[in-house]
């Protein structure tokens, strides 16, 4: 089946894979042949300033390997480290288009201005809305962490 794109990007640090970041990576293989997954290392990660501790990339890897094995995607899907903002999304003309969250859009333009720079077209930006959780708050790994809600957006803690 020929979808809208060849390659798709899409990143993330996709800590305590959740309902949200699953939303994402459907999208991407719903509209890419191939779908460039970057996930960020653990040095990025670092440099993110997340509120939480960031699992580690092997296991952050292992559970994205294991949820696109579960769907049937992990063949059509390239896993690389992500070590910046753009990663290859910013350089390859092979990529068509990224997908992303309504939190991180802004940063998909910012790849379109480095491409530009480099004489490259730009790439289409598909926004995905940020998946609530029962009570409507955007699921997070931050609340997950704090045991807010679980990978689901169920409650945990009730207010």
């Amino acid at each position: 089946m020929r979808r809208k794109f060849r390659v798709v990007g899409v990143g993330g640090t996709f800590d305590e894979l959740h309902k949200g970041h699953k939303a994402l990576l459907e999208r991407a293989f719903e509209v890419g042949d191939k779908v460039w997954i970057g996930l960020t290392t653990d040095e990025f990660a670092a440099k993110l300033g997340k509120k939480h501790k960031v699992s580690p990339y092997h296991v952050r890897l292992d559970m994205l390997r294991r949820f696109l094995k579960e769907r049937g995607l992990f063949h059509r899907a390239e896993i690389m480290p992500l070590n910046d903002p753009c990663g290859p999304a910013a350089t390859s003309p092979e990529i068509e288009a990224i997908v992303v969250s309504r939190e991180t859009e802004a940063g998909a333009y910012k790849i379109n201005l480095h491409r530009m720079k480099r004489g490259l077209p730009p790439i289409r930006v598909i926004v995905i809305d940020m998946v609530p959780a029962e009570d409507q708050v955007p699921i997070s790994t931050t609340r997950i962490k704090r045991g807010e809600i679980d990978r689901w957006g169920r409650l945990l803690i009730r207010r």
